[in-house]
């Protein structure tokens, strides 16, 4: 191609192709695939998903002006287009490459790229909540999702489909069906009925006439419902499918997905439109390649090939380079005497109640908070606040995975998103957790009740999983409360804070509060309960602070003193504090309320090691079971976590013949 003649080299925006003639068009799109194919033969990538979509990306930056209206694609493994027609072509070439261009979309390489995505199933819950979150702010910009038809096969992806319907926006779905046969008789039809429903006049006299029906006296809404089911059942009979339209959708389709007139026609109808649409679009995997036309299956993801063979030359194809660890800033110690406080507003009840009033307090302050829930609205406390805050609250049903990638959804256009979920069921979101929200800073706060042992419910709703499931991942900070006040300030200080944050807390009754808990938050760093300089700490996940309380004065009639450090943080850490408190005293237990395995003493075990500190560590929690049946003071007890079973696992710990002082200091 030469540089001279080439159209692509003097495209810098979208804009830049807006006044192209359908010839143009065409001359681009056949210049777009001979550069992915050329850019893909040397360093590899994927090559019959990107080749397929290439007039379909046209024809949506040729008709929505992006990145005021923005474009979600599934998995992302089809954008490569997109990236040349947003300014990156001198930069294609680096594609895949150490420092070079990422192999999907990355929000921090260009406003264009909305959504980072990488796995599949999640462009409907992302582009859901985008727009949900800019018609909150009352912006009215499009919001478009791109997903395949093998993408469409996951979960995730109906459970947005199921929860648009339900909240009537504007969301503007791309199937991109590369694999489905339709009869062409019945897909004539169907592409004729649906292109009438885009159009303005027939939604103007549809909405007219059905406002019209419901006001007849006496039979207005028996007349209505069989016009309802006169409508369904004429679509039955014509709509290729008629799915999308029993969820609540308009549905447009098939349109041939490499005519880029055709669809842009469509394209036009569709962003006038005032209700969810499913725009299902032909296309051809490997479009413009043979080799990748006849075996688009081998030619998905590919290392280095040659364009005139095929996959005969084969390269290694380089990794993507791992996400960047977030850092904690240095703070200083907190100290402060064990004094109790009169009950306070916020420690009332249970820590479910202290949440729904911090909820209550935050949406109050910040029209930015957003709250979510999956089908547990008065389980997790959010009634009052749905109530205070109808716009601002989602229930999405059953469906923790849409969930959490809606929230990173509403993340991305600056609201402060708060899912709340029971600990054992953000189990089924992790994939979710990690990848739509951790791998992006985005500011989503989980809130985890239910966390530890919970009463009655069995195995099933133990949660005693989240420490270990979620301390390793990159840039998530995990807290855990002691009481109610310490709650409201944790929450406080995670809706003002950048990324994503977990608090964790039992479903268990607040305890009196106390000094301790009124105390700012210092990154990474606990407080101690009680300091007297002892030569034994007990440190310990808020959940437990009454258990350790009660243990440290079973402990004091026995002449042994001890220490009490609430740890607060259970990630990040600041670990030149961490090992400081290790090198104070002979021995320092962790206690925590969840599984041991990956828990947070085996963390600070490993860490005791690695700075040569020289306090004794030993590690109380869940060990090789998940819970069972019964009220959480009898599962803690049975696990050696109530106060009799901490003190007893302290006694040995240090042998039951050896007393030891109070101090090395005088006990106040």
């Amino acid at each position: 191609m030469s540089e001279a003649k080439s159209l692509l080299a003097r495209i810098y925006e979208p804009e830049d192709i807006k006044n192209l003639s359908f010839t143009e068009l065409n001359q681009l799109a056949a210049e777009i695939r001979e550069t992915i194919v050329a850019t893909v033969s040397k360093h590899g990538g994927h090559l019959a998903s990107n080749l397929g979509v290439v007039e379909l990306t046209i024809a949506l930056h040729r008709v929505f002006n992006s990145p005021h209206d923005k474009i979600v694609w599934d998995v992302g493994h089809q954008c490569y287009t997109h990236k040349l027609l947003t300014g990156r072509y001198e930069e294609f070439a680096s594609l895949r490459q150490s420092g070079g261009l990422a192999g999907f979309p990355k929000r921090s390489e260009s406003p264009h790229d909305i959504f980072d995505t990488g796995h599949a199933s999640t462009s409907i819950s992302a582009a859901l909540g985008i727009l949900a979150g800019e018609w909150v702010q009352g912006w009215r910009n499009r919001v478009v999702a791109v997903i395949g038809d093998g993408a469409l096969t996951g979960g995730l992806a109906y459970e947005a489909l199921s929860h648009a319907g339900q909240l009537r926006l504007p969301l503007v779905v791309i199937l991109n069906d590369n694999k489905m046969s339709i009869s062409p008789n019945v897909g004539g039809l169907s592409k004729y009925l649906s292109r009438l429903s885009m159009k303005a006049r027939y939604q103007w006299f549809r909405r007219n006439f059905d406002s019209m029906a419901k006001r007849l006296p006496l039979v207005g809404a028996a007349f209505f419902d069989v016009v309802v089911r006169l409508k369904r059942a004429v679509k039955a009979v014509f709509y290729t499918d008629n799915f999308f339209v029993d969820l609540g959708f308009e549905y447009v389709g098939p349109i041939d997905g490499h005519h880029i007139q055709q669809l842009e026609r469509v394209l036009q109808d569709v962003r006038r439109l005032d209700r969810p649409v499913v725009v299902h679009v032909i296309t051809r995997k490997g479009k413009g390649y043979t080799f990748a036309e006849k075996d688009p299956g081998s030619y998905h993801g590919v290392s280095s090939f040659s364009i005139t063979g095929g996959l005969a030359a084969k390269e290694t194809v380089p990794e993507e380079p791992d996400a960047r660890q977030q850092e904690a800033a240095p703070l200083s110690p907190v100290k402060i005497p064990a004094l109790h406080l009169r009950q306070e507003f916020w420690g009332n009840g249970s820590f479910t109640d202290a949440f729904n009033r911090s909820m209550l307090d935050a949406g109050g302050r910040d029209t930015r908070v957003i709250a979510i829930t999956a089908a547990m609205e008065k389980g997790t406390g959010l009634s009052p606040f749905k109530a205070a805050f109808p716009a601002r609250f989602f229930d999405v049903g059953i469906a923790e995975e849409h969930a959490v990638t809606f929230a990173a959804g509403l993340a991305t256009q600056g609201m402060r998103p708060v899912v709340a979920v029971y600990s054992t069921f953000i189990q089924r979101a992790v994939d979710q957790v990690i990848h739509d929200v951790a791998l992006q800073k985005l500011p989503v706060l989980f809130a985890l009740d239910r966390a530890g042992f919970v009463s009655d419910d069995g195995e099933t709703h133990q949660g005693l999983f989240d420490i270990a499931l979620f301390r390793p991942v990159p840039n998530m900070t995990i807290l855990a409360p002691a009481g109610g006040l310490e709650l409201k300030r944790m929450l406080d200080w995670s809706l003002a804070t950048v990324g994503p944050a977990m608090i964790r807390y039992p479903k268990a009754k607040c305890p009196p509060e106390i000094h301790a808990f009124s105390l700012p938050l210092e990154r990474g760093k606990g407080v101690f309960i009680r300091e007297w300089g002892t030569l034994v700490c007990l440190a310990f996940t808020g959940s437990l602070y009454s258990e350790v309380w009660d243990a440290a004065d079973r402990l004091l009639a026995l002449n042994i003193a001890v220490d009490l450090y609430n740890l607060r943080f259970l990630k990040p850490v600041h670990e030149d504090y961490l090992a400081e408190i290790m090198n104070r005293y002979e021995l320092v237990v962790f206690i925590e309320e969840g599984i041991i395995e990956g828990g947070f003493g085996e963390y600070a075990a490993e860490l005791a090691c690695r700075r040569q500190c020289t306090a004794q560590i030993r590690v109380l929690g869940i060990h090789g079971t998940f819970g069972s049946l019964g009220k959480r003071e009898e599962l803690l007890h049975t696990n050696g976590l109530d106060g009799e079973g901490i003190a007893a696992s302290v006694r040995r710990f240090y042998g039951e013949n050896r007393i030891y002082p109070y101090s090395r200091k005088a006990v106040p």
